[in-house]
């Protein structure tokens, strides 16, 4: 087991000095993707990856098939996502890190779904394979063979939230709704990927950008500073995050996470599956 097992986000530094102190005790997954082109991160992972990930791809590894009346991007089988993380050689004994080129915004995905099996010591990669590279970091095309581990996790549905729940806190007003999609996205000024644009009445504006500062997080105090002046006080267990399909929302719970903040939940099925009702209320505008 590690002695200092990394939770939430580790940099190019220290995971260079993991795998220098022992290489097999790290796991590496390689998330790269594009809404706009889905073989995007399965070919640059075969130009080149960090040395020993695995590729994990968004649509066939971290997402299951769209169904009637669910998002873009409905939660993984996971019992399939549990043999196929066995497949890579995941155990509870690993590090685990995660990583992308955009910031994050794939790799959170992943490790929410990962800490949500149960596995403690998953992190992203900050700045991703940009930052990798940029810090001396080197690439290979070589495809790791891993030895098929016998670890068995346990999904953990706390902390999800579906759309009824959603639909209940209209008249309760009981959870604070934040949605992490671009600002001109929320006020439904332009919608480039759903059908509908606006907003769910209520939720609060974090674009996930707004975590960042030159492509990396921003330290835990900023963070803590900026998500305490968005919920005026009020508790971070109160808050359930959610985006356009559930994927980027999860860069925002991290966010909450690195700056100390428990207890916010998510909405997996976010925007595109609350669209799918047409009897559900939209909001434009700003918040």
């Amino acid at each position: 087991m590690l002695n200092s097992p990394f939770s939430t986000i580790v940099s190019p530094q220290q995971l260079q000095q993991l795998l220098a102190q022992n290489a097999s005790q790290c796991c590496l997954l390689d998330c790269r993707f594009s809404l706009a082109d889905k073989g995007y991160g399965r070919r640059l992972y075969g130009e080149g990856h960090i040395a020993g990930a695995h590729y994990l791809d968004l649509d066939d590894d971290l997402a299951s098939p769209v169904a009637p009346g669910t998002g873009r991007h409905p939660l993984p089988d996971m019992d399939a996502l549990m043999a196929r993380l066995r497949a890579c050689g995941i155990d509870a004994a690993r590090q685990v890190v995660v990583y992308d080129d955009c910031g994050g915004a794939m790799a959170a995905r992943a490790w929410w779904l990962l800490r949500g099996l149960g596995l403690a010591s998953v992190a992203v990669l900050d700045g991703g394979i940009g930052a990798w590279v940029a810090e001396g970091g080197a690439l290979n095309a070589e495809i790791p063979v891993a030895a098929e581990s016998s670890w068995q996790g346990e999904w953990s549905a706390t902390g999800v939230l579906d759309s009824t729940a959603v639909e209940e806190n209209l008249l309760s007003d009981q959870l604070i709704l934040v949605d992490a999609r671009s600002a001109e996205r929320f006020r439904g000024e332009q919608e480039p990927i759903d059908p509908v644009a606006g907003h769910v009445p209520g939720a609060l504006n974090r674009p996930l950008g707004d975590n960042l500062q030159q492509g990396r997080f921003k330290n835990p105090q900023q963070l803590k500073d900026e998500w305490n002046s968005l919920l005026g006080g009020r508790n971070a267990n109160l808050v359930v995050h959610m985006c356009g399909s559930g994927i980027t929302a999860c860069h925002n719970l991290l966010s909450m996470q690195i700056a100390g903040l428990d207890g916010a939940e998510l909405y997996p099925g976010s925007w595109s599956e609350w669209i799918q009702d047409p009897l559900r209320p939209v909001a434009t505008g700003p918040a």
